[in-house]
């Protein structure tokens, strides 16, 4: 059976999603709990690799396997051999071709501002902390300047192995609720940090180191020396990965 597990975590903990040999990963501890509860050696398929400290709600899993635990029941059944920081929130049957990368028709992100005077301890690994006043129209009118289908290269961390650098976005929004400031972006796909650097260059745009429409000097550079910062990983949360079936 083809199963695909949705998985929501806190990244804080750990070396990011994918295994690693000498550090602690989210996909480690999936398996290790898959493996405990059908009692052989399970392996499984992420569909998104996110960085250390990074956080998902919505991270999907191919999981390959014969069992007789019925599929609906699996995330009740393995969220006991999982830490508190893990948890499956839903397994259903997909088909023999899905596959967990190649299926996927877009993905969205959240990243989370704290901007105010003071640090908040209790969101020290959930948002990135600003103290300086954001500008959020200027920050929304930037948003207009990323929507559309354009090679992101100046939004790309050196050491990607990307084919290409072209990308569609879909939606971008700036929401702020008191001292919480929401980004939130749909893509059909993204490079290497490419979320976190969109963010520190709106985060840029917000203190009023760029205007608005150096966006589109930004991306037709294709430069990653014109674009803003590379915000923390904190504040980034893999929100949905959508497919086609």
């Amino acid at each position: 059976m083809n199963i695909l597990l949705t998985v929501a975590y806190d990244g804080t903990g750990y070396f990011g999603w994918q295994k690693q040999k000498n550090n602690i990963s989210v996909q480690q501890r999936l398996e290790e709990a898959l493996s405990a509860l059908m009692k052989k050696n399970i392996e499984v398929r992420g569909a998104s690799r996110t960085d250390t400290g990074v956080h998902a709600l919505g991270q999907a899993a191919l999981l390959k396997t014969e069992t007789s635990i019925p599929v609906d029941k699996i995330p009740y059944a393995v969220n006991s051999f999982l830490p508190e920081d893990i948890a499956v929130t839903e397994a259903r049957l997909v088909s023999d071709v899905f596959h967990p990368q190649y299926s996927v028709i877009k993905k969205t992100y959240r990243y989370k501002i704290l901007n105010a005077e003071f640090k908040n301890p209790m969101l020290r690994n959930y948002a990135e902390f600003v103290r300086q006043p954001l500008d959020i129209d200027k920050m929304r009118e930037a948003c207009g300047h990323f929507i559309g289908t354009y090679d992101f290269a100046a939004f790309c961390a050196s050491g990607s192995m990307a084919k290409t650098t072209v990308r569609t976005i879909f939606d971008l929004s700036v929401e702020k609720n008191n001292d919480i400031i929401d980004i939130t972006v749909t893509g059909n796909g993204f490079l290497y940090n490419m979320v976190r650097i969109i963010a520190g260059t709106l985060i840029y745009v917000g203190m009023d180191k760029f205007k608005p429409s150096f966006i589109k000097e930004i991306i037709a550079s294709k430069d990653r020396v014109m674009a803003g910062k590379t915000a923390g990983p904190s504040g980034l949360t893999l929100m949905k990965i959508y497919y086609k079936e």
